[in-house]
């Protein structure tokens, strides 16, 4: 087995750690001190294809491996770890859940403008008085018409 990157992923995984490097190392001690959060970050690495890096390009993604998010992961890992996590979500519990499962409407109306960066997606799952539970999750929703009606907490 070769287990050399491709050309395509050497770019890539440059393109990230000059990203991390110019626009988030720079700042993130005077971020982190104040608490601060910079959404403006993550439309960047939508603009750069970051945040629909294994979602097929029909889809307005980029149509690259899981190598490639893996390498795009760890470049901004090294930088910022919630960057990192932030890209992880939405790419692998909101986009990738919407590719897998979602209607051709919802790929559509959420997972194009998401892979692009123009929206961006999250996952609520820790809730008060249940923690990651998923098995003891309080939320409820009822459906109203055409519409679904939620009610409950979410930690974050």
């Amino acid at each position: 087995m070769d287990f050399s990157l491709t050309p395509e992923q050497v770019q890539l995984r440059d393109t990230v750690r000059e990203f991390a490097a110019r626009e988030v190392a720079p700042y993130i001690r005077e971020w982190d001190a104040n608490g601060e959060f910079h959404p403006e970050i993550l439309y960047k690495m939508g603009e750069l294809g970051l945040l629909g890096l294994p979602i097929p390009e029909e889809y307005g993604g980029a149509g690259m491996d899981y190598v490639a998010l893996a390498l795009a992961c760890e470049e901004l890992e090294y930088v910022d770890t919630f960057l990192r996590v932030a890209m992880s979500v939405h790419v692998g519990l909101n986009s990738l859940a919407l590719l897998q499962w979602g209607t051709e409407d919802q790929k559509q109306r959420f997972l194009t403008p998401q892979a692009q960066g123009e929206k961006l997606g999250t996952f609520g799952l820790t809730e008060p008085n249940a923690g990651s539970d998923a098995g003891s999750i309080e939320s409820t929703y009822v459906q109203d018409g055409d519409s679904y009606v939620l009610n409950g907490s979410k930690m974050w």
